[in-house]
């Protein structure tokens, strides 16, 4: 009788309880969003270390649901656990690139004949404020602003497509590709005023209900971008190798010899 008394007592005092648990989720939520928009931002930068105790003085919470966050980052593929050493912003190759940007392909052409037949007013005037917004900002020479648009203009297509295993997927995968050099749209002049007029076309054939065309386009435009990265992170190592030439030849020779 007594052992049946001590294991309800401890039932009731190891007994979590539900708000607490609700509480406790909510705020991990919290704390991963916000520390996954600024690696999504590019305000964290891959290699970049995330320090648990910052983290959580910086959002004023216990150390708890920022472990949890980065435990559920890691699963989302964007940092890294490194044992005793900490916790990282992750890389990713161009090789892993490659990988990722044949299934956005993928995914977004199938968004594009999925959402054809069935894209209604709101959904075009949500499309065109995206691409107005993209417009802007090529005007104003912003590639940060350009890019956020360009973000939002796709997932509103792939959100409007009414699949939402294929929109989680995608999620996942362009959360990915912001760990990947951005370069591409700033390194060529003209990469923006190309990646506009891919964008008003892809519009274009989802506003006149061809899903074979906006499909088509979006594969282009997708694959064109991973064009346009490969060339950006082959002018970046490039220039990086230039400069650390320059800075050995500018070092101060070393002193001759009394031989």
């Amino acid at each position: 009788m007594a052992k049946v008394v001590k294991m309800t007592e401890y039932m009731q005092t190891a007994s979590v309880d539900p708000i607490e648990v609700v509480r406790r989720h909510s705020l991990t939520a919290l704390v991963r969003d916000e520390i996954e928009r600024h690696i999504i931002e590019g305000e964290l930068a891959p290699g970049d270390k995330l320090n648990e105790a910052e983290w959580a003085a910086r959002l004023h919470v216990s150390r708890g649901p920022v472990r949890e966050a980065f435990r559920a980052l890691e699963q989302a593929g964007l940092v890294r656990t490194e044992k005793n050493r900490g916790v990282f912003v992750r890389t990713v190759s161009l090789a892993e690139a490659d990988e990722i940007y044949a299934v956005r392909a993928v995914l977004e052409e199938a968004a594009c004949r999925m959402l054809a037949g069935r894209i209604d007013a709101r959904q075009l005037a949500v499309l065109r404020d995206w691409l107005d917004a993209m417009r802007a900002a090529f005007d104003a020479h912003d590639p940060d602003a350009y890019a956020r648009a360009n973000v939002a203009f796709h997932d509103a297509i792939v959100a409007a497509a009414g699949n939402r295993k294929l929109y989680e997927t995608y999620r996942r995968l362009v959360s990915e590709l912001s760990l990947f050099r951005r370069a591409a749209l700033v390194v060529h002049a003209d990469a923006m005023e190309r990646s506009l007029a891919e964008h008003r076309a892809i519009l274009t054939a989802l506003a006149s209900r061809d899903a074979g065309h906006a499909a088509a386009l979006m594969q282009a435009h997708v694959r064109g971008g991973l064009q346009r990265a490969r060339a950006a992170c082959k002018e970046g190592e490039q220039k990086e190798q230039g400069g650390a030439a320059e800075q050995w030849s500018a070092a101060p020779s070393a002193p001759a010899s009394d031989e």
